[in-house]
Formats: C-alpha cells, structure tokens, sequence
C-alpha cells in the first residue's frame, strides 16, 4: 500500500507540473507570437510535453490560455473581496484604477486581447468564462453595491446589473476598441458620472 500511496504521489505532482508548464508556456508564447500563430504543439514543444497531454486535458488553444489567466491568481491569500472604507466613491476609484493598470500592463495586453475575441466565437469557451471569471467577479462587483445601498448611499431601487455595466463597461470598451486614453483620470471620471448622473445638479 505504501508503495501504491508513494507511486499515486509522484505521478499528481508530475501532472501538476505538467499543467503549469503548459500555461506557463501559452502564457509566454501569446505574447511572443501572437494567439494567430499559437498551437498547441508550440505550447507542447516549449512545455517540453506531448500534445496528446495537452488535448487530454483541454479542447482548444483559447481553453488553456483561459486556465492560464486563473493561473495567475491560484497563489492568492484569501478570498477576493472589493475596498469597502465606508468612501464608496473612493473604493469605485480605487478599483477602477486598478483595473486600468491591469488592461494597460504589457505582459497582459496581448493574452486578454486574444482571449475576449476566441470568447466571441467559442461558445464553450464563453460559458466557462462567465461561469469561472466573469459571474463570480460581477457578483463581488454588485454585492459592494448592495452594501453600499443598505447604507444608504445608493438608491434602493438600483439596478445593480446595470450599475455594474455603466462603472466598469466604459474602460474595457475603451480598451478594447482602442478609443482613447485608457487613464486613473478617465477612471475617476467615469466613477464620478455614474455617481452623479447625467442631469444638471440642482
């Protein structure tokens, strides 16, 4: 049995290695080469596998750059949760920001790139997304909004669908179509607009 235990041991490691070179590799090689040019028997060549390997575990390049991103946040403590300070305009600008630096960070701008257009014609691949990433993120998105409500700061009859699309709708339709600067200062600004709508104040 010690044997067996030892044996079963060894082998989940070497898959769990496996699998991390692999995204690794994708991750790097996207980057390099462009998702165009990325194969899964690149992928396979630089993670120093077999493709069958690859194809054992995914059905697609877009599967396993998409298993790449969550790798990236496998090694962080706790769970994620939005600033909650009591400043809600403050925590919006501050997550916002935030996320402008993401979209703007080299290293990221390609992979996610390349992703949001295989999600556009990969059904599978845009159900795993919104089941894995999206929900669970815009469910942290609108319940900071639903707190901020029951404090008062926010209509009671808000949609928050609606609200969560209106903060951070406008910077990845920006980033995306390439439309203007992508800044803390436009950040801010929109925060600041869907805070105080679009009626002149009284």
């Amino acid at each position: 049995m010690t044997t067996l235990r030892k044996a079963s041991s060894n082998a989940a490691r070497r898959s769990e290695a496996s699998r991390q070179a692999i995204l690794t590799a994708a991750f790097d090689l996207v980057n390099e080469v462009g998702y165009a040019k990325l194969s899964i028997e690149g992928i396979a060549a630089r993670a120093g596998v077999g493709k069958q390997t690859i194809y054992r575990w995914w059905p697609s390049k877009g599967m396993v750059l998409f298993d790449a991103f969550l790798m990236l946040g496998e090694g962080s403590d706790g769970e994620a949760v939005l600033p909650d300070t009591g400043d809600l305009e403050a925590d919006l600008k501050a997550v916002l920001r935030a996320t402008v630096a993401e979209l703007n960070d080299p290293r990221y701008d390609e992979p996610m790139r390349a992703l949001n257009t295989e999600i556009m014609h990969d059904p599978a691949l845009a159900a795993a997304y919104a089941e894995r990433l999206d929900g669970p993120m815009k469910e942290l998105k609108r319940q900071r909004l639903r707190d901020a409500q029951r404090a008062g700061q926010l209509a009671d009859d808000l949609d928050l669908d609606v609200a969560v699309e209106m903060l951070w709708g406008p910077l990845l339709n920006r980033w995306l179509q390439r439309g203007g600067p992508l800044t803390s200062e436009y950040a801010d600004a929109v925060v600041e607009t869907a805070l105080n709508g679009l009626r002149p104040r009284r």
